[in-house]
Order: C-alpha cells, then sequence, then structure tokens
C-alpha cells in the first residue's frame, strides 16, 4: 500500500530542463511511481502546485568542527533540512578540531559513527582524510568495512594554518614522529586511493579523492605583505593573502600527481576563482585520462568581498572580488562545474571573530549555509537563465553518483523518498536568528531570495513542514555504495 502521496506538484528531475506536472507515490521509504492522477495512500500531501525537487546531497559539509560532534549533528542536520538538503556528506580527519585526536581510522572512526547515530534529521555519509601513512593503510578497509569510499587532502595544511600562519602543523596535525604532511604524502595518498580502486573494481568508479587546493608558501608570502601594506582590510584583505594564482599552482601540482600515480578519480573542491577554474579546465584537457570533477560552493556564487556581511564570511578558499564570482556563474552555465555545495562549518560568534573582533586575519575559517544552498542556487541561477534540471543535477544528481549514493539524485521508482518542495515565488530576506543552525550571524544576512523551500522529506519521513522542522532525528548513516 502506497503509505504517502505527494499530489499537485510539478517534479525537478536532472534529466528534464523544465519540470513535469506528476503526483508522487512512497512506499516504504522509496519513490513507487511519478506520475498524474495518482490516488490511494495513507497520507496525502497536497503540494500546491509547488516544484518538487529531488533531495539536496550536500556533499561538502563539516560537522563537527567547531562544536561537539553530537551537537553539530543534531543542530546542523536541522538547519541542512530547512534548505531541502537531504543527505549531507560531511569531511572528517584526525587531529586538532572534530575529535581532537589522533591514531588510526579503525580506533576514530567508530567514535564517530557513535557520537552522530540517532541525532541527525538528514541522512549523512562521511569522507575522511589520510593525514599519516598508517591512514593509508587503512584505505580498503575504510571502503570494505565501513563504507567510505572518498578520501581528502588538505593541500595546504603542511606549512600555512587552518586560520592563517602557523610555524607548528605537525602539533595541529598530530602527525606521528618523524611524518610530514607534504606533497610526498599526497602522492603516496594517492596511490593508495588508487590501489583501493583496483583491490575493488566494481566500487572503482564512485572511489575517489577531493583536493582543498591552495599552496601554503604562497599564502604564506602574500599574507605577510598584505599585512606590511595595510591598505586592505576585511575580506578583501583575506581574498588578497591566499590569491588565486596559489588555487591555480595547487589544482597544476594535484593534477600531475594524479596523472603520475595513474588516480583516475580526482575532485577538484570549493574552487573560488577565474584563475582556479581555468587552471581545472586546462588540466582536465592534458590529462583527458583523468576523470576531474569541479565543486563549487554557494557562498562563492553569492557573496563578494563587498557584499558579504562582515569578516564573518572568512572562509577557505576566501570569498572573492566580484570579478571571480561572474566567473563562476559563467563556468556553472556552461557546464564546467559539477556540483554546488555549502561547505557548511558552524563557528558560533565567541568563536569565530577574535581580538580585535575586527581583524580578519585572527577570525576562524568557516561558516554555515546549507539553509541557503538550494534557495540560494534558484534564485540567482534563474536570473541568469540556468534551467530547473540544471540545478537538480548540480544539487543532486551528480554528487549522488560520484560518491556512491546509489539510491539517492533524483525522483524516480525506486530511489529514496528524499524530497524537497519549494515555492519559486517566495521572496524572503536572510536572516541567521531564523535559521535551525547555532551560529549566530551569516554572511548572507539581509540577501534576498526568492524562492523558499516549504517541505522537506527523508526516506517518505516529513522533518520540514511548511517551514519548521517536526518530529523527531530519522537520518541514518549511510554505508556507501548505497
Amino acid at each position: 500500500m502506497t503509505e504517502l502521496l505527494l499530489k499537485n506538484v510539478k517534479v525537478v528531475t536532472h534529466d528534464h530542463d523544465e519540470p513535469v506536472d506528476a503526483d508522487i507515490a512512497v512506499s516504504d521509504g522509496r519513490i513507487v511511481r511519478v506520475e498524474p492522477g495518482l490516488s490511494g495512500a495513507g497520507e496525502v500531501v497536497d503540494g500546491g502546485g509547488k516544484l518538487a525537487f529531488p533531495g539536496v546531497v550536500d556533499a561538502h559539509q563539516h560537522w563537527g568542527i567547531y562544536n561537539p560532534l553530537p551537537d553539530d549533528t543534531e543542530s546542523e542536520s536541522r538547519a541542512s533540512a530547512q534548505g531541502g538538503v537531504t543527505t549531507a556528506l560531511t569531511y572528517m580527519r584526525t587531529g586538532q578540531y572534530y575529535l581532537n585526536k589522533g591514531g588510526s581510522y579503525a580506533d576514530f572512526f567508530p567514535e564517530v559513527l557513535g557520537q552522530a547515530e540517532g541525532r541527525a534529521y538528514v541522512d549523512y555519509g562521511f569522507h575522511l582524510a589520510p593525514m599519516s601513512s598508517g591512514h593509508i593503510g587503512e584505505l580498503p578497509d575504510l571502503v570494505e568495512r565501513f563504507g567510505v569510499p572518498s578520501f581528502k587532502i588538505f593541500m595546504f595544511y603542511g606549512g600555512h594554518g587552518l586560520h592563517g600562519r602557523s610555524n607548528d602543523q605537525r602539533a595541529f596535525l598530530m602527525l606521528p614522529e618523524g611524518e610530514r604532511y607534504d606533497y610526498a604524502h599526497f602522492e603516496f595518498v594517492m596511490r593508495g586511493v588508487q590501489a583501493a580502486r583496483e583491490r575493488f573494481p566494481d566500487l572503482a568508479g564512485e572511489i575517489s579523492l577531493s583536493l582543498h587546493c591552495e599552496t601554503a608558501e604562497i599564502m604564506t608570502a602574500y599574507t605577510k605583505l598584505v599585512e606590511e601594506a595595510g591598505d586592505l582590510s576585511g575580506l578583501a584583505a583575506y581574498s588578497a593573502s591566499r590569491p588565486p594564482h596559489s588555487e591555480g599552482l595547487a589544482v597544476f601540482i594535484a593534477s600531475y600527481l594524479a596523472h603520475e600515480t595513474g588516480l583516475a578519480n580526482v575532485n577538484l573542491l570549493h574552487l573560488s576563482s577565474r584563475k582556479a577554474l581555468d587552471a581545472a579546465v586546462r588540466m582536465a584537457a592534458t590529462f583527458p585520462h583523468i576523470d576531474f570533477r569541479r565543486e563549487v560552493t554557494i557562498g562563492h556564487l553569492l557573496a563578494d568581498v563587498e557584499t558579504a556581511s562582515g569578516i564573518g564570511g572568512k572562509v577557505n578558499p576566501p570569498i572573492r572580488p566580484r570579478e571571480d564570482v561572474e566567473a563562476l556563474w559563467e563556468y556553472v552555465l556552461d557546464g564546467t562545474v559539477d556540483w554546488v555545495v555549502s561547505d557548511h562549518a558552524c563557528c558560533r560568534d565567541e568563536l569565530k571573530f577574535g581580538d580585535p573582533r575586527e581583524d580578519v586575519f585572527v577570525a576562524k575559517a568557516g561558516f554555515g549555509g546549507a539553509e541557503y544552498l538550494l534557495p540560494g542556487l534558484i534564485t540567482e541561477g534563474r536570473r541568469r537563465g540556468l534551467p530547473y534540471g540544471r540545478i537538480a543535477a548540480l544539487t543532486s544528481w551528480n554528487p549522488a553518483k560520484r560518491y556512491g549514493l546509489r539510491t539517492k539524485g533524483t525522483i524516480a521508482p525506486g530511489f529514496d523518498a528524499d524530497i524537497c518542495l519549494v515555492d519559486p515565488g517566495q521572496r524572503w530576506t536572510v536572516r541567521a536568528q531564523e535559521s535551525e543552525s547555532t551560529q549566530e550571524y551569516t554572511p548572507f544576512e539581509g540577501f534576498e531570495l526568492t524562492a523558499k523551500v516549504t517541505d522537506t522529506f527523508v526516506r517518505g519521513n516529513h522533518v520540514l513542514d511548511a517551514g519548521k522542522i517536526v518530529g523527531r532525528p530519522v537520518g541514518r548513516y549511510v554505508s556507501r555504495p548505497a
């Protein structure tokens, strides 16, 4: 028997530019029929003619980086549901922040799973970062035992701090004695990920390595130049201290290492500038045997150094000047960008801002934003002529397929009933106080959006109803591929 029937909606999918009028029947958490004129169900929800989008697969979040993981899992998953997110993939690593522990993932990751269990309002998974040589040896076990097929390198961590200059990155990363987090380590991580792909050929297409592409030496030198010059402040100063060519050079280095190691699946994360995207396009042409995927964030698409609401918009890589924002949109519109994410990292006021409060170089990096991912992309994308189907691909289908979420990413029979209803004509103003996140500010404060998520369903469970979180946490850990 059909347990849930969504009536009177316009279904958006990645394979059609425009929505299609249909009803959606759900049974046992899965979609069973998508067609007009359906009837007979235990619960009927009238969508009122709204758009029914596939639940957003936000493939880049950071639960537990600045707050205890159990707390973030609850509050930030609630904020995610406000933005139509039904699956959050969150980055996790050993070292300072997160659990503030080193050691093996065999010991570390079960604790991560235990702290998150039973607290999320949306489904979730984890990407893991091999920080030490021992972690590289654990990669097959992480794939096979824990269902983690996606891994990450932070290219600047070995020589530059998370928030700025650092003289003791080894202590920050909690590395074993005698080990370094450097290009050699990155090479060996790539060899380890490719070895895992070869060990599990049936999963090889869904085993990948993601890279945060910035160059430590350039950032350290330019931070000194910017501070000594003293003619820039705020987000403009931070952008200049981590210049776009630092991103571009890191993309070149990462791409050549992938070529050298034979690693075929590479994700270039949160590319923030024309130079970074240009480098990514050049490397794809140079190494056509590598399947590069290119990611941008909603923050870099909506805000610039002038329009973001204060230094709460500090993030790595930085929010850029308007010309880079326009360049990112060029690459979104021409199909170069594969998916859009939030890079959600809740950093509360008392931790975010240092002394003096207005000094961007002492503020922490990162902010939340999953609540605004889909509404923001619809608002700005539609203004620029981005089809609805392309928005669904960027926010759901493409990341789901890359990261092994086989039952998520579209509205079709057999897929999880992860659905969000969007009113495309509702104009509203972003106010941090209206978010379920525990972050008290947002760089998007005062932004005018023209689309609103009203309802979110996770495997058929109504977790956001008329804009309000309802019910208990129903989110599950997703062991991938799934």
